[in-house]
Formats: structure tokens, C-alpha cells, sequence
């Protein structure tokens, strides 16, 4: 690769500097808190305890599954089929009651429904009565004004 120079004589100066006064930039300038230190202090044992046991619980498991397995590969013929059948029984009483919730709440809307629509009910009854009726004296006009004309003609 050929390297490029700048034109016109300039220099660019490279700072040079240690790698730990990089790293010393990076963190910040005073040190923690007494709360921040005693906070880590009461956690570090709390946090080791609840990994060992966390390792205690998968040692575990893993020994009851190497237990259970050579079990379930026998009694499987029974095991699937009861599975299944119970699968399908939590699953067909969890869809009912969705539905029975469904429903509940569908009349419980149309029936609010209904109790608004009463109140404004009249009103728009006595509306549809009175466009009724001038649409009726209009169309009697017209049908009025056509005989008039072809009686004339």
C-alpha cells in the first residue's frame, strides 16, 4: 500500500501515552460509596448461596430424571394416552369457560345497549315519524303536480 502525505508540509502530531492512562480515563474519578461497598458485601454471600443452590437443583433433577426414565419407558403404553386424555380434558373445560365469559360479557353489552337505546328510543321514533310525513305530503305533491300535467296535456 502506498502511503499518503500530506500536502504543504504539515506534521501531525501522535500523542504517545500509556495504555493505563486510557484505561484511568475510562473510570471514574473517585472511588465508591460506602452504601455501593456494603451493598456488594451483603450480596456476594447471598448471590453465592443461592448459585450453590441452583447446582443443588440441577444435580438433583438430573438424578430423578436418570431415576424416573427406565419408569416412563415402561409404564409409556399408559403414561401417553392418560397425558393426552388429561391434556385434552384442561384444555376442553379452559376453552368452555372462555366462552361462557365471552357470552356473559356479549349480553351484558347488548343489554346496556338496549337500556341506552330506550331513553333515545322516542326520539328517534318521533324523528322517523316526521320525515315519514313529509316525505309522504312530498311524494303526494309530486304525484299531485304529475297529474296535473298529463291532465293537461
Amino acid at each position: 500500500m502506498a502511503e499518503q502525505h500530506p500536502r504543504g508540509g504539515h506534521q501531525q502530531q501522535v500523542q504517545v501515552s500509556h495504555p493505563t492512562e486510557a484505561i484511568k480515563s475510562l473510570l471514574p474519578q473517585r472511588g465508591p460509596s460506602k452504601s455501593q461497598v456494603l451493598a456488594v458485601v451483603t450480596l456476594f454471600p447471598v448471590g453465592g448461596a443461592l448459585l450453590c443452590l441452583a447446582g443443588l437443583i440441577l444435580a438433583g433433577t438430573l438424578t430423578g430424571l436418570a431415576l424416573a426414565t427406565p419408569v416412563f419407558l415402561l409404564f409409556s403404553p399408559v403414561l401417553v394416552p392418560a397425558a393426552l386424555t388429561i391434556a385434552l380434558a384442561v384444555t376442553g373445560f379452559l376453552t368452555s369457560g372462555a366462552f361462557g365469559i365471552m357470552a356473559l360479557s356479549s349480553l351484558s353489552w347488548m343489554i346496556n345497549y338496549m337500556r341506552r337505546m330506550r331513553g333515545s328510543a322516542g326520539e328517534q321514533m318521533e324523528h322517523a315519524k316526521r320525515r315519514v310525513q313529509d316525505t309522504a305530503g312530498y311524494m303526494g305533491q309530486r304525484v299531485g303536480q304529475k297529474i296535473q300535467e298529463t291532465a293537461r296535456t
